[in-house]
């Protein structure tokens, strides 16, 4: 895009320290901006907190919710976006971008969803219908939801790292363990699905695995987040939902940058993403995992190869700069140019 474009964000960017360096939206701003665009963050839930006296949420989007929709018409009628970059924040529905679309009528709406089963959020897929362009990290039967109730233009855009904070680094002993698993052992949503919490449930009889946020162990999140990844020497990630097409937890895009080696089971085209023995390494089954993760931890040499090269994959191909580079391009022919396309 040759000229410079105005660029209004609308996102949940929690106020929360635990989860700062979690959020996709200052990343996409950055990258934004670094190719010479200008872009601009309104915090609905910030938003909301200040405007409703409740801490109840059910009584704040009643009583409060519209007055948080007319500050966004207000700042889009002064900031006169180009584009409106909506990232499904809670408590925003149709009505939200209804009212943004009637200040901003010559801009373009696109969505990014980072959620699996977009059927279970409320009034996700209602309020999908209303943007021009929608974009998913899966492009498997989630992302079909959107297609098969009517939403004509829905692309697959993958999770993006932010290579001057998401990195390697140089940590105290207290960090250091063999084995990382972070987050919970299933996903509130699917019951069916056990291989998770089976492998989850046998690292944490081991001593030498670290383990946040399930167990009743506690979460992690801030910098100790990223020095945990960047001690450990092997992290785990195990999608919530197996089989659906490049569908995966953005934990894998947060250890790939932190230079851990990267154990992952294996899901739908994965390979178009990050390579096999290249990048990191794939398992099928309980009994491989635990048979290669004991093989990467006596053989450092060839752990840290890969190690050093999916970090440098990740921060090459998967920077915010490149992914807000394939949402422009999106935006301006339809469709982006990737290996994965």
């Amino acid at each position: 895009m040759p000229k410079a474009k105005r660029i209004f964000i609308i996102a949940d960017v929690s106020s929360k320290g635990v989860k700062i360096y979690l959020n996709q939206m200052p990343k996409l701003a950055k990258g934004l901006i670094r190719l010479g665009h200008d872009a601009r963050i309104f915090s609905y839930c910030d938003a909301l907190k200040k405007e409703s006296p409740f801490k109840s949420r059910s009584l704040s989007k009643r009583f409060y919710k519209s007055r948080v929709d007319n500050l966004i018409a207000e700042q889009i009628k002064n900031y006169k976006p180009d584009i409106v970059y909506v990232s499904f924040a809670r408590v925003l529905d149709c009505e939200t971008i209804e009212l943004a679309r009637q200040t901003a009528p010559n801009a373009v709406f696109i969505g990014g969803d980072g959620d699996p089963w977009p059927k279970l959020q409320k009034n996700r897929i209602e309020t999908a219908k209303k943007l021009d362009i929608l974009t998913a990290t899966n492009d498997g039967e989630f992302l079909q939801d959107y297609r098969d109730a009517g939403l004509k233009n829905c692309v697959f855009m993958p999770n993006m790292c932010d290579p001057d904070t998401d990195y390697r680094y140089e940590v105290t002993e207290d960090w250091k363990t063999d084995i990382l698993w972070t987050g919970t052992t299933k996903h509130r949503a699917d019951t069916s699905e056990n291989f998770r919490e089976k492998l989850v449930t046998e690292l944490s009889k081991r001593n030498n695995c670290s383990l946040y946020g399930c167990f009743g162990r506690l979460q992690i999140g801030g910098i100790d987040y990223l020095y945990a990844i960047s001690g450990a020497k092997i992290g785990v990630n195990v999608n919530a939902y197996g089989p659906v097409k490049f569908c995966h937890s953005d934990r894998l895009t947060q250890y790939l940058a932190c230079g851990t080696l990267v154990m992952a089971k294996r899901f739908d085209e994965c390979d178009l993403l990050y390579k096999d023995k290249l990048h990191l390494r794939y398992f099928d089954t309980y009994e491989e995992f635990f048979d290669l993760a004991d093989w990467y931890l006596s053989h450092e040499t060839e752990r840290k190869k890969i190690a050093d090269a999916g970090m440098q994959h990740i921060h090459t191909e998967f920077n915010s700069v490149k992914i807000a580079g394939y949402m422009l391009e999106l935006i301006e022919k339809g469709s982006y140019s990737a290996r994965w396309t």
